[in-house]
């Protein structure tokens, strides 16, 4: 029964995202169809194999150690301002975000993550049927972050038509970068975030080409990455403080959309006898059922699910560890797949700005099809999600 329903949700998301197409003409049928057997294939190996427990095992390690790098940071510096045996949200998972950054600082310095951003995008043009400059996108998105990845790619957004910049923007909502990984990991398994980072990637291309298909002329596919000239500790002082400026922004945000959220679900349950995220709960239902979800979770689920949407993905992940003993171990592997990506209202925001700072007249067009955008970005967790619910 499971594989009929995620049959049918890959032709529900398939059609909503042909529904959206700007040229249904012009779409590629083969490399999609390609894609989503890599998908399956890749959820397969990383969910149900010793191979890809010793991958995930692998990857969870080193972020631990990482993040256990981190708190002798920040225990340094706040060392005493928690009770004992207490776990502060902005200590232990938020502020580590400075220390990673530091890395991923480290190795663009030394050309080490342009050499694998640009061999990595190489492969999959040669997999997607796009561009060099859109397959290294989403793999820059992924490794540096969905503003900072338009900064490499600056001297070439002057020149791109909007059907291409919009791929480009795509693929920055749909991946989450390894700065926040580490973030995920402390509240969410790590084997579902490291198969989500793998099928977001394919999912954005697969979604992209569905709502958004182009041919790339020879002679436009080119791929020109910026790259700024600092001293080591210039380059490490300024990633030390980006990092340190996104902690904030989340923590800030998280104040703000949980404080707003109990807020209005306090009101909603006085006045209508339901809180808001139960009404949401209900709008989202069906998608978590196609998603796989049965119908006895998936009230719950589709509240969690719109949570992310409205606010962000910390605010969802809270909210399912708090109810996570209620769901399935399936039910909670698909909801974790759904939720590592970007794809909130906030984001049409933060990508638009970074755009614009760099080119204003293609910022603005960012924001005129941001809807498109996040529509775009939520298909593609959607999918994901289906995906899993194949092999879990």
């Amino acid at each position: 029964m499971k594989y009929v329903i995620a049959l049918f949700g890959l032709i529900v998301v398939l059609g909503l995202a042909y529904l959206a197409s700007n040229n249904r003409k012009n779409i590629k049928i083969r490399p999609i169809i390609l894609m989503v057997i890599i998908q399956v294939l890749l959820a397969g190996l990383l969910l149900h194999t010793k191979f890809g427990f010793i991958l995930i095992q692998g990857f969870a390690d080193i972020f631990s150690k990482l993040l256990s790098y981190a708190n002798s940071g920040v225990s340094f510096v706040f060392g005493g301002m928690a009770n004992k045996g207490q776990a502060p949200f902005f200590l232990n998972v938020l502020l580590p975000i400075v220390f990673i950054s530091i890395l991923i600082g480290i190795l663009q310095h030394f050309k080490i993550l342009p050499i694998i951003m640009k061999a990595i995008g190489l492969l999959l043009s040669k997999v997607n049927g796009m561009g060099k400059l859109e397959s290294y996108n989403a793999v820059a998105s992924a490794m540096v972050g969905q503003s900072e990845v338009f900064i490499t790619v600056k001297k070439q957004l002057g020149r791109l038509p909007s059907n291409r910049l919009y791929t480009l923007c795509a693929s920055a909502m749909s991946t989450v970068s390894m700065s926040i990984v580490g973030a995920y990991m402390t509240m969410i398994e790590p084997r579902y975030v490291v198969t989500a980072l793998m099928l977001n990637l394919f999912g954005g291309f697969i979604v992209a080409s569905i709502i958004n298909p182009y041919t790339i002329e020879g002679s436009e596919d080119i791929l020109i990455i910026q790259e700024e000239k600092q001293s080591f500790f210039e380059m490490i002082g300024e990633y030390i403080i980006d990092g340190f400026k996104v902690a904030i922004i989340v923590g800030a945000m998280l104040i703000g959309f949980v404080s707003l959220i109990t807020g209005i679900n306090d009101v909603f349950d006085l006045v209508f006898g339901i809180s808001f995220q139960g009404i949401l709960g209900y709008i989202f239902a069906p998608v978590a059922f196609i998603m796989g979800i049965p119908f006895s979770e998936a009230v719950r689920a589709g509240g969690i699910m719109a949570t992310k949407l409205v606010t962000n993905e910390f605010v969802a992940m809270m909210d399912l560890a708090k109810t996570n003993a209620g769901f399935s171990p399936r039910t909670t592997g698909i909801i974790s797949v759904f939720l590592v990506s970007f794809a909130n209202f906030s984001s049409i925001g933060i990508i638009a700005g970074a755009v614009k700072s760099l080119n204003e007249e293609k910022g603005n067009t960012v924001a005129r099809f941001g809807l498109k955008l996040l529509y775009g970005a939520t298909l593609v967790s959607v999918l994901s999600s289906v995906i899993v619910s194949m092999v879990l």
